[in-house]
């Protein structure tokens, strides 16, 4: 069973993804005015970064992407145990909680929560129960400390990488 905690891991964050890059692009820029109207306090720089062009969506799913079938990966190689795979998988199902808690803060739809719900949350429940079912979790709480590191550094990497790859293409239209 732990081949398909491990692999899964990969195929749920895939599934989840098509509805990030089906339904992101455009969304801030289509709800910034309601939302700075319920948070007039929150800062300017903040509703600019909610829209994300199709490019910068997509180049991040790739790399993100990468990262995850890297997790994957790891799982499948040390069958479960891997501090990084269990920590991603840890990482995964707490970035399924922060899409429910961004749509009730946005009291609506926000991209990517339909499947955390459905996908997400209960397929890294579903994993990590399998996982320890099979005696490959680790001790402690280490890996929890690790993913509530890991996660915001993440994605806050993936979002920096993506702006300087699409900076240095629009520099030098050439390359792609």
């Amino acid at each position: 069973m732990t081949g398909w905690a491990t692999w899964g891991l990969f195929l749920a964050w895939l599934l989840h993804d098509i509805e990030e890059l089906l339904t992101m692009p455009g969304w801030g820029g289509r709800n910034v005015t309601r939302l700075s109207r319920l948070y007039p306090s929150a800062p300017g720089w903040l509703w600019s970064r909610l829209d994300m062009s199709r490019s910068h969506v997509t180049v991040a799913i790739t790399i993100m992407g990468i990262f995850m079938l890297a997790a994957a990966i790891d799982g499948v190689r040390s069958d479960g145990t891997s501090w990084f795979y269990q920590a991603v998988l840890i990482g995964f199902g707490l970035h399924g909680i922060g899409h429910l808690a961004m749509s009730v803060l946005a009291r609506s739809y926000t991209p990517g929560v339909l499947t955390a719900p459905i996908i997400v949350i209960p397929f890294s429940l579903w994993a990590w129960r399998t996982l320890g079912q099979a005696g490959a979790t680790s001790a402690g709480t280490s890996n929890l400390f690790i993913a509530l590191a890991l996660l915001p550094t993440v994605l806050l990497g993936v979002h920096v990488l993506t702006a300087s790859i699409l900076s240095t293409l629009r520099a030098h239209p050439r390359l792609h």
